[in-house]
């Protein structure tokens, strides 16, 4: 009797379950994303996309040190409302209008604590909500999201506690991402009749998260300890620019009760190319708090890293020194620059910022600078800034523009915490921010808008010795890192060359792809402050190069991306003012792309600059074709990109009398 007895209790425990879970629906706003969230003894949700199934099941919790919420959850009330705005970002990467339009559906629960959902029409986001009393501690937030298929992923893999986040992005798919394979967020998923960007976005006071493998298509979220405790670093290169973990925490964060927590977002489009320019990160990140903005300048700004300050045809010798950056100012200037950028090697020492190298006379090129119409920037590392407290109102005095701040390398609580306190501290000092061997964008850049770049992203530095950035990865970047901010990629390459003829070069280094496709990085990579890489020696005699990505600004009034498919090739369009600029580049396959210019407006003549590769470009990867033509909207254009090829041009409005 006792085993008849068993079964029917079981069945009618399930059934008491599936009659009180809690069902609910949000749709966005054209109706073509819609999210169903379960409650019973977890809360799960589920996305379809024009009744496709994207991600199959969604399971969300947040692990506090005594309670876990989202486990056997309580369900007190829902509330729905709409959200429709214009927002006008203080730095317009790519449109100076974003309209935020959303439907909401706020989920309460016992235990003083909400979810939030909101459902645009290109994307879904949720965030945890927490009203409770004084500080709690966070041992995990556990995300996993099984898709409904085995679809390809673009990644960043990276490692667990320390990384420059500068690995280049590889295709994977699902089934084959296994739990060691910890990526960085953006991660891409095609999930063939709809793509999606997976990222997070209003970040403070808490880790970042990280994606790993899970079982049967499913990814995991991770998030890093809190460091516990640090300690220096001996007999090691790093010593000066990096604290070891010499114990990890047993949780991820301690913070105020009474919070809402970092959105995560699924950014969702049909093409490829609509993901592009996606601005949730943006629209999802807290205002800035600030009002006075009139003060931050995006810009380009010449820089010697890269080439390691090896200048010819001067009659001083080059090196970390008062003559040679004075070289660069009157560079800088010559081209209508904004700035110049003074990278390691100008303190005194990596660890002494509070007074430049015996060879450099700081003020003087303060002064030379200004006289010029040219402002300096300021390279130092995390760990001095950290130990110089007074640095800021230093250079602040001095007349500096802007800082960049590198070696972070991290991503835990207490590191994200130090990007919050350095952006704040910068902008009540009027100083931009640059932050170079960082985590990528979270968003911050909109409450903190004087930050104006990250690097986060395999960049053309990697070119000086490794050869790890192609033109492979430069046709996945738009898709996956440059949705999210600012990417401090650093283009301008002057010697230019294949794959097959690069090698390492660390005074004298080269980029891989031709000589237009450098040229389109300026158009296609988006950042506030973009450097000029090369040697002013060469780009003085490269000038009809010069001359044009110089005149590429940095902000845009519109981005319209015309064609694109991650990890093959991409054409956008971008208006500043009446100017139109256009760029496209592939990958190692050669293509014929139609150009159609039905984006101009009608009844009106243009002219365009045309720079496009060479007949010889297959070769000699600095060759290239230069020509200016009439156009009009409706006119089409058969541009041919050799392999690790591009085009560039710049589309001025004939002006009538």
């Amino acid at each position: 009797m006792m085993k008849k007895i068993l079964p029917i209790f079981i069945l009618m425990i399930l059934l008491f379950q599936v009659a009180t879970a809690k069902n609910l629906t949000i749709k966005s706003p054209n109706g073509k994303i819609t999210v169903a969230v379960s409650i019973s003894d977890e809360i799960t949700f589920k996305i379809n996309y024009k009744n496709q199934a994207l991600i199959e099941k969604g399971t969300i919790s947040l692990n506090l040190i005594n309670e876990k919420l989202g486990e056997m959850p309580k369900l007190i009330s829902t509330k729905k409302r709409t959200i429709d705005e214009i927002i006008h970002p203080v730095v317009s990467l790519k449109n100076n209008e974003i309209r935020n339009h959303c439907n909401v559906l706020n989920l309460s629960f016992k235990g003083d604590y909400q979810l939030e959902f909101r459902v645009f029409d290109n994307g879904v986001a949720y965030r945890f909500i927490t009203t409770k009393q004084g500080e709690i501690t966070v041992v995990n937030e556990s995300s996993s999201y099984k898709f409904a298929d085995n679809y390809k992923a673009y990644l960043s893999k990276t490692e667990r506690s320390f990384s420059n986040y500068e690995h280049v992005y590889t295709p994977v798919w699902l089934q084959d991402l296994q739990k060691e394979d910890l990526a960085i967020i953006p991660m891409f998923i095609d999930a063939q009749k709809a793509k999606v960007l997976i990222t997070e976005a209003d970040l403070h006071d808490y880790p970042a998260m990280f994606l790993e493998g899970g079982e049967n298509n499913t990814i995991n979220s991770w998030f890093p300890k809190y460091p516990e405790k640090t300690e220096a670093i001996t007999n090691s290169w790093w010593a000066d620019r990096r604290l070891n973990i010499a114990k990890e925490a047993d949780y991820i964060a301690r913070t105020k009760g009474n919070r809402t927590f970092p959105w995560r977002i699924f950014a969702i489009a049909e093409e490829d190319k609509d993901i592009v320019t996606n601005d949730l990160v943006y629209i999802l990140s807290s205002p800035s708090e600030f009002k006075n903005f009139e003060w931050i300048k995006p810009g380009q700004t010449s820089w010697e890293w890269w080439h390691a300050s090896n200048i010819s045809g001067v009659d001083f010798k080059s090196g970390y020194n008062t003559k040679t950056y004075k070289y660069y100012i009157d560079f800088a200037s010559h081209y209508g620059m904004e700035y110049m950028l003074m990278d390691e090697g100008w303190s005194y020492s990596v660890t002494d910022i509070n007074k430049p190298n015996l060879d450099i006379d700081l003020e003087e090129l303060v002064r030379y600078a200004k006289e010029k119409n040219v402002r300096i920037i300021l390279w130092a590392s995390w760990l001095t800034v950290e130990n110089t407290p007074t640095f800021f109102e230093q250079v602040k005095q001095m007349g500096i523009a802007g800082v960049k701040i590198d070696f972070m390398d991290r991503s835990d609580q207490w590191m994200m915490n130090y990007y919050e306190r350095i952006a704040k501290k910068a902008f009540e000092n009027e100083l931009l921010v640059d932050f170079h061997g960082s985590i990528t964008p979270r968003g911050l850049r909109r409450t903190y808008p004087n930050i104006i770049s990250y690097e986060g992203v395999t960049g053309m530095e990697q070119n000086k010795r490794g050869g790890f950035d192609t033109p492979n990865n430069h046709v996945i970047l738009p898709f996956t890192r440059n949705v999210v901010g600012p990417m401090d990629y650093t283009p301008g390459a002057m010697n230019s060359v294949h794959p097959k003829f690069w090698h390492a070069n660390w005074t004298n280094p080269m980029s891989i792809g031709t000589r237009s496709h450098q040229l389109a990085l300026f158009i296609v990579f988006e950042s506030g402050l973009q450097m000029l890489a090369d040697n002013p020696s060469d780009y003085y005699k490269e000038d009809e190069c010069t001359q044009f990505i110089t005149d590429v600004p940095t902000t845009w009034d519109e981005t319209i991306v015309l064609s694109g498919k991650i990890g093959e090739y991409i054409v956008v369009a971008k208006r500043k003012g009446e100017d139109w600029y256009i760029a496209g580049i592939t990958n190692d396959k050669t293509r014929e792309i139609e150009v159609d210019f039905s984006f101009l407006e009608k009844e009106k003549q243009f002219s365009m600059e045309l720079f496009t590769d060479g007949i010889n470009a297959d070769k000699y990867a600095t060759d290239y074709k230069r020509v200016k033509r009439n156009i009009q909207s409706g006119d089409t254009l058969l541009v041919k990109m050799m392999f690790d090829g591009g085009f560039a041009a710049k589309i001025e409005s004939i002006k009538t009398e």
